[in-house]
């Protein structure tokens, strides 16, 4: 079963709602919006598309949790500034998304004109996916474009519950997340490799579960490798081990060797005397000889580049989870090094799921260089265990 695309949605010089996701960490300031804008950036052919069929462009997007109600730091303005550079196009950002003043706004934008509304969230029917909130957001316009993949797990007004008022359809960057990831998990060039991460199993279960009768590969690193190394008998310090997750984490390796599966975990980590960004002593132990109350935080550099060889053998890989605390300088060579191994493939399809991998992915500058960055972190994850997700669901089928 396959949704409606932008290009089977007649918009030609009509009001056209799109949700985006404009969901970017403001709260570091807006002088920084520029570096971390792969969200704004993958949402433009949708935009340049609908510009190109002299449309009146509406953009809705939510920003942070401000619970239902105006927060004056998560306004969208900085971020609608920060569009119209990228776009080369003016762009009105509204101090509302509903009522009067927008509707009498949206009525005098003109052909190519670009209109952003103000966060979503400020408004409790947003969340509450309510009916009457939905057709507030319907009424601006004459056909809605589902463009903000990131939250196609949420079932809220303006992802699912609009579609029952507007003629819809999915956007360019929804339509190519799909295909990309549907592809990797449906027929995939093999040997198919996953290469997991992040802090806990607990959060890729179902994924393990969808995805490991078609691995040839499972690489696993970051912290989830700590729950994986306490349940083959490793002694893993001060570091975190889910316990109620370990007889997962042994059926998955029996599971795995009773498949021919080849299954990687790190044989040496970086560890820390403390946890933290700078802590007093830090070294590289084999798996076998890590120092009690260390912390275990990032995979070794012999890990590192037995998991890149491995990987080159591979022809799809599908990549969740960092190898290490990335976000702390000391401890991000492994996520590194294995980045930089992938995007140096050739003829191979990479598919970076989102949330930290992203993050991870575009910091190191290789974003061009994998075949597909995803721009959602649940959402990615929830397509990868197999789910349906709302805001596609709620779709109609071509």
């Amino acid at each position: 079963m396959t949704k409606r695309t932008l290009s089977n949605l007649d918009v030609a010089k009509k009001r056209v709602l799109v949700r985006v996701d404009f969901n970017i960490p403001i709260e570091q300031g807006v002088e920084v919006i520029a570096s971390y804008d792969q969200r704004l950036r993958a949402t433009l052919p949708t935009i340049h598309y609908l510009l190109e069929q002299d449309c009146r462009v509406i953009l809705c997007s939510h920003l942070g949790r401000p619970g239902g109600k105006v927060v004056e730091e998560l306004r969208l303005a900085p971020v609608g500034d920060r569009l119209a550079e990228l776009l080369g196009h003016p762009v009105r950002n509204l101090l509302d998304c509903v009522g009067p003043d927008v509707a009498a706004q949206i009525e005098e934008l003109g052909p190519g004109q670009i209109a952003l509304l103000e966060n979503l969230r400020f408004h409790a029917g947003e969340e509450a996916n309510d009916p009457e909130f939905a057709q507030s957001l319907a009424a601006l316009a004459e056909c809605f474009v589902m463009d903000a993949f990131a939250v196609t797990h949420r079932a809220h007004a303006s992802t699912a519950g609009i579609t029952d008022y507007l003629p819809s359809a999915m956007g360019l960057l929804v339509q190519r997340e799909v295909e990309q990831m549907g592809k990797a998990l449906e027929s995939p060039a093999s040997p198919l490799a996953a290469l997991m991460g992040g802090a806990k199993v607990s959060d890729k279960i179902l994924v393990l579960e969808n995805l490991l009768d078609k691995l040839d590969h499972l690489f696993i690193g970051g912290g989830m490798a700590v729950t994986f190394l306490r349940a083959r008998g490793y002694k893993t310090g001060a570091s975190t081990v889910e316990e109620d997750r370990l007889d997962f984490a042994r059926d998955v390796m029996e599971r795995a060797a009773v498949r021919n599966i080849g299954f990687h975990l790190p044989n040496d980590v970086v560890v820390a005397s403390a946890f933290g960004s700078d802590p007093p002593e830090s070294r590289t132990v084999p798996v076998d000889q890590v120092p009690d109350d260390w912390y275990i935080m990032d995979v070794g550099a012999a890990t590192a580049a037995q998991f890149s060889e491995a990987l080159q053998a591979c022809r799809t890989i599908i990549w969740n989870g960092p190898m290490g605390v990335f976000e702390m300088p000391r401890f991000s060579e492994g996520t590194r090094t294995v980045a930089n191994a992938i995007a140096g493939l050739q003829g191979v399809t990479t598919v970076v799921g989102g949330g930290s991998t992203a993050e991870a992915v575009e910091e190191l500058g290789l974003m061009d260089a994998m075949t597909h960055v995803s721009t959602g972190g649940g959402a990615s994850l929830e397509f990868l265990e197999g789910r349906e997700l709302p805001g596609i669901a709620a779709l109609p089928d071509d």
